[in-house]
């Protein structure tokens, strides 16, 4: 518990941070929005580039964000068929995209860093690719079944400009051409903005919440997709790997393991309200796993890595 409570200080300036955030929409009457669209179109495909470019690439580490998509899926897929069982009020269909992805970004990439270093964080950058993949291709689907095709999540996905910005970061990195030295730091100032105004918009969105809304078995349901579940998977393919595959090695373990026990992403309460799909429900939920992961991630990180 000395090693938690260690990390759990380290981690205070993240927490200080989405205080922010609450007081700057509490009493400033700051809206996450548009700092959540220059998020999404400029800032965080900057930061997918950089640390792409930064990664020391393979063949099995180009492959690791469809590895992570696939897990993602599976967990999404496995929950979804207890939440058609459990639930009949229309939030089951939020389940899948709940509990397959998670706060990656705005939460993760700042652990990561204290966590693993500039290296370290290169591959977790990698990794998160595939929860971003997810989340916008089988996850919106799942989400919106009855209401939107397979070609709109498609289409959605290939308007993500973080797909675009991997795919140039491999060909660049692969050919050896590295990011000119002064544009560097304006990717370092770019990464400290992703994690500044990416736990604030997390701060922001508590406005919003009313606590836990609704039917608390989907909120036992996401729960364990999400803090139980997914560790496990994480933690049998660390296992797998390591004693028998031998294709990874440790950093990308960890990186895996720490995508596992991030909180639910605050986007699946952006889809839930475009969908229509139990919004209320979503924002309770990613509310309470966020001020659950305060804790539960030290404890983790204390007890695995």
């Amino acid at each position: 518990m000395t090693a938690a409570l260690a990390l759990f200080i380290k981690l205070l300036p993240l927490y200080v941070t989405v205080a922010l955030g609450w007081l700057a929409g509490r009493y400033l009457e700051v809206s996450g929005k548009h700092i959540a669209g220059m998020m999404l179109y400029i800032v965080t495909p900057s930061v997918v580039f950089s640390g792409v470019m930064a990664a020391p690439l393979s063949a099995e580490v180009i492959l690791l964000p469809f590895l992570v998509m696939g897990f993602c899926t599976l967990i999404a897929l496995l929950h979804m068929v207890f939440a058609r069982k459990l639930l009949n009020d229309g939030s089951e269909v939020v389940i899948p995209l709940t509990v397959g992805t998670g706060n990656t970004g705005y939460f993760g990439i700042p652990v990561a860093l204290l966590l693993f270093g500039e290296q370290g964080l290169a591959i977790y950058i990698v990794c998160m690719l595939g929860t971003t993949l997810f989340e916008n291709s089988v996850g919106f689907y799942l989400a919106a079944r009855g209401k939107y095709s397979v070609r709109d999540a498609l289409v959605r996905v290939a308007k993500l400009p973080s797909v675009y910005a991997f795919v140039l970061a491999v060909v660049l990195n692969l050919s050896h051409i590295g990011i000119p030295e002064p544009f560097v730091p304006l990717f370092d100032n770019l990464r400290g903005a992703y994690s500044i105004l990416g736990m604030m918009i997390i701060g922001m969105s508590i406005l919003s919440f009313r606590g836990l809304a609704g039917n608390p078995v989907f909120t036992g349901l996401a729960f364990f997709g999400k803090f139980v579940s997914w560790p496990v998977l994480a933690l049998g393919f660390w296992w797998l790997d390591a004693n028998a595959l031998g294709i990874y090695d440790l950093a990308v373990h960890q990186a895996i393991f720490l995508i596992s026990i991030t909180p639910i992403a605050a986007n699946t309460v952006v889809i839930a309200t475009l969908l229509d799909a139990s919004p209320q429900q979503a924002a309770g939920t990613t509310l309470l796993s966020t001020l659950f992961a305060l804790g539960f991630i030290p404890v983790m990180v204390s007890l695995v890595l």
